[in-house]
């Protein structure tokens, strides 16, 4: 069992930057795939970011290539997303998940999930 909180979301100016971290409850914590996704009003949750547990392979959704970076601790038990450049396209509410395995882009597939943190972005 593992339970995810986000927090760092919050109201940045278009080009500004964000960190996000997401701190997990559980021992087996450095076992989990871990994955970043979002959610805008009206649309659907959308993946943005993973990594492996060993943070060996990390995957991201071109959308946000090359501003976003994800890593973990897990000797905090932590992940997070560092998002630089940001635009109001990026505004939405973000997710961290935990799945055993390897990353995949679909939510369907992750077992556990935090409750969102909220990032909005200003033109």
């Amino acid at each position: 069992q593992v339970q995810l909180v986000e927090s760092g979301g919050g109201l940045v100016q278009a080009g500004g930057s964000l960190r996000l971290s997401c701190a997990a409850s559980g021992r087996t914590f450095s076992a989990y795939a871990m994955g970043w996704f979002r959610q805008a009003p009206g649309k659907e949750r959308e993946f943005v970011a993973g990594l492996t547990w060993s943070s060996s392979s990390t995957y991201y959704a071109d959308s946000v290539k090359g501003r976003f970076t994800i890593s973990r601790d897990n000797a905090k038990n932590t992940v997070y997303l560092q998002m630089n450049s940001l635009k109001p396209e990026d505004t939405a509410v973000y997710y961290c998940a935990a799945k055993f395995g390897q990353v995949v882009t679909g939510t369907r597939w992750y077992d556990y999930w935090g409750q969102g943190t909220q990032v909005t972005v200003s033109s």
